[in-house]
């Protein structure tokens, strides 16, 4: 058996498909996000414009989140020194719980190392601890959401992406005495469509379902505090458990769920993904914890994301590019092949200093590969139209083809 020859024939694969995935090496300039320094393919840094980060609203730079962190480095040290339940339960850890418990209206939270863990960990164990539980679940859920369900091993229905007639059509051939839950996204990122969640919650009802919403691309910039879209629609106390991610929009790293505090009290005593996981460094917590705190106070950096987001868009469309339908500050711009978004992606960053990842299958279908923007709130209106002005010289150079100007 020949292990290397197997292991480069699957790197092959990736290669001859186009969707060979690279990582950009970059530092960040603290305190002038968007502003960074890519050290790929030239000798010693050059500067980039970012284009692609999940730091929505540049809170990993917001001077609050950085002091928080430095004060709390200095304070207590650089790790949590264990679990959880070993030595690693913090007083951040505490703090940080009540305040997302609070964000969302619910009784407790709980925190993991990432997002994916707490949609891992949370859904895999609800549905063991619930026998016969089917899940209903969203054709475009995240890969985490997925991966969830499947280590659940329970029964699993896809509905139609935000198909409130197909769900129903799933409900009610179900069995009606099996336990359900409904697992859905606010926000979808890849698209930057927003689920009908009060029509969710409707179905729920009606068929005394559970509800979990994964709303990691819209906490800190929806909703009065930031809550989310769940925040914003004024549906969240109809949502039984509201997953979040601390490292988009709060700009620092880590995973929670919020709901009641049996549940809470169940994942934290059943889920392996969490009893047996080192708990986040309090550093990273302080940082998360100032960011919670200040978003729920200001709403500034969320409108200024909007504005951006709609700005770039308008740009994009008067400009003729394939910008994507989208109502929410995800900005995809539709090429359709693997090996045209990566070249446009190459040329973006070799010539103009403009760093944008290509989004290649399987984070989405084949055949809509696209770039995906995400303008924030410094992002200047320079930046768009130099960004602008580049896409519309590369299409035209690769010779792909420009709409109607809007």
């Amino acid at each position: 058996m020949n292990y290397q020859h197997i292991f480069s024939q699957a790197i092959e694969r990736l290669h001859g498909e186009g969707r060979y995935r690279v990582f950009i090496d970059i530092l960040r300039n603290k305190g002038s996000y968007p502003n960074a320094r890519c050290f790929a393919g030239h000798n010693g840094p050059k500067p980039i414009t970012v284009w692609c980060s999940n730091d929505y609203l540049a809170m990993g730079q917001h001077p609050k989140v950085v002091t928080a962190m430095e004060e709390a480095l200095h304070d207590v040290g650089a790790g949590s020194g264990g679990t959880r339940n070993i030595g690693g339960n913090t007083h951040y850890h505490v703090d940080l719980e009540a305040e997302l418990a609070d964000l969302h209206g619910k009784k407790d939270a709980l925190l993991f190392t990432s997002g994916y863990v707490s949609n891992d960990a949370t859904l895999s164990t609800l549905a063991k601890i619930l026998p016969g539980c089917i899940i209903f679940s969203d054709a475009l859920n995240h890969a985490s959401m997925i991966a969830g369900i499947r280590n659940s091993g329970c029964e699993k229905q896809v509905f139609r992406h935000n198909d409130i007639a197909h769900l129903r059509e799933l409900l009610e051939a179900a069995d009606p005495e099996a336990p359900k839950l409904i697992a859905f996204e606010s926000v979808y990122s890849m698209d930057g469509d927003v689920a009908p969640i009060a029509e969710l919650c409707d179905l729920a009802d009606e068929f005394n379902a559970l509800t979990y919403l994964d709303e990691v691309h819209a906490v800190g910039m929806y909703g009065q505090r930031g809550g989310g879209i769940s925040d914003r629609d004024e549906v969240a106390h109809r949502i039984t458990i509201i997953e979040g991610t601390l490292g988009k929009a709060f700009g620092v790293m880590g995973g929670y769920i919020a709901t009641d505090k049996v549940i809470i009290d169940v994942i934290r005593s059943y889920a392996p993904g969490f009893i047996f996981t080192t708990s986040l460094s309090p550093v990273l917590v302080a940082g998360a914890l100032a960011s919670v705190r200040h978003l729920k106070a200001s709403s500034m950096e969320r409108e200024g994301q909007q504005e951006a987001a709609q700005t770039l868009k308008d740009m994009f469309a008067g400009a003729g590019l394939p910008v994507m339908p989208s109502t929410t500050h995800i900005v995809p711009l539709m090429v359709g092949d693997p090996v045209k978004a990566k070249r446009i992606s190459d040329i973006l960053l070799a010539e103009y200093g403009v760093y944008v990842q290509p989004i290649n299958f399987p984070t989405v279908p084949r055949g809509t590969e696209r770039l995906r923007f995400t303008p924030g709130p410094t992002h200047d209106e320079a930046m768009m139209r130099d960004l602008t002005a580049a896409l519309v010289e590369i299409w035209g150079r690769m010779e792909l083809q420009l709409q109607q100007a809007a």
